[in-house]
């Protein structure tokens, strides 16, 4: 990672195949892929992903090379799994396993909640695996989601999934839990 930190942008057609590459990877070295492999054909067709919402990456300023990605998702549309009204979802949240505890994660998901912000929605939610106490759970929590157990669901037999919310107006009108940018150090 370059001194500056990771840059997030919108991923292109040209960087898809590298984000399945590294979202496979993330999710493989954290034991969330299905034996069957279904999941991970999902995780692999960035191509869907980019026309049904938004695909980020956090790059390398100095080598461009790819160390993070997630998708950022409205209501109603096809990713989007628990947000209603007023919300904004992120899916499909993975840091590179090599890149891992550089803060990447963090940085983009603050990038959904400024993101989120910018198109006038109060709050971010996302599902996540139960029994998955790892890295992102801490983040989720430091930087202020709640659990909002009526909307834990299944999408499939032995995949149960925990909601949570990030509340973004906060009462100054400055968004909660967002701040700047930890510049991927945390």
């Amino acid at each position: 990672m370059g001194a500056t930190g990771p840059v997030v942008r919108a991923a292109g057609p040209a960087d898809f195949p590298a984000v399945a590459q590294l979202t496979l990877a993330a999710y493989r070295a954290d034991g969330q892929l299905d034996s069957d492999g279904r999941y991970a054909a999902v995780l692999a067709d960035v191509a869907t992903r980019a026309a049904d919402g938004t695909v980020l990456v956090a790059a390398d300023p100095a080598t461009g090379e790819l160390l993070g990605s997630v998708t950022f998702v409205l209501p109603g549309s096809r990713y989007a799994e628990i947000s209603g009204p007023g919300e904004a979802e992120f899916r499909m949240l993975a840091v590179h396993p090599d890149a891992q505890g550089r803060g990447v994660g963090e940085l983009l998901i603050r990038s959904c909640a400024e993101r989120a912000v910018r198109s006038g929605r109060r709050a971010l939610v996302i599902c996540t695996r139960r029994g998955f106490a790892g890295v992102a759970q801490r983040i989720y929590a430091r930087l202020g989601f709640t659990r909002t157990p009526e909307r834990d669901w299944s999408p499939a037999p032995g995949v149960d999934l925990m909601a949570l919310r990030l509340d973004l107006a906060g009462a100054d009108g400055v968004p909660v839990g967002v701040g700047s940018p930890s510049g991927g150090t945390g």
